[in-house]
């Protein structure tokens, strides 16, 4: 079966972005497929190269950005929720004259464009967070 998922909540505010990486994880073990990760609006944080986890913490961002790229796993970061956050690329760094990119590689930045595709080419679509 081929899922998408949508992760809303932001790495460590609350169980949600873990729950999401989990339960990929168990996804592709039992042999299905995953679409698309889509991050949207406080998820967005879970795109961010910054990110430290304290050492008895899981290291969210770093986990996710591994597993998408193990897995081959198309990841889009919402563009409108991550700008507002200040998750952006090298790209909207320069076009937005800020000094620093901070999205980890592995991800894209697009829009709710690819929500929706998500929504439309899979089996099962199962969002985290509120």
């Amino acid at each position: 079966m081929k899922y998408s998922l949508a992760v809303r909540a932001a790495p460590y505010s609350s169980q949600a972005n873990q729950t999401a990486l989990s339960f990929a994880q168990a996804l592709i073990e039992a042999g299905h497929s995953i679409h698309r990760i889509f991050f949207y609006q406080d998820g967005v944080h879970s795109g961010s190269s910054l990110a430290v986890a304290g050492q008895d913490e899981l290291a969210l961002p770093q986990n996710w950005q591994q597993f998408c790229t193990d897995h081959s796993i198309d990841s889009v970061v919402c563009i409108a929720a991550a700008l507002k956050r200040g998750v952006i690329n090298s790209e909207e760094a320069e076009r937005y004259q800020r000094s620093a990119a901070n999205m980890a590689d592995g991800h894209e930045l697009s829009g709710l464009g690819q929500l929706i595709d998500a929504m439309v080419e899979s089996d099962r679509f199962i969002s985290f967070g509120s």
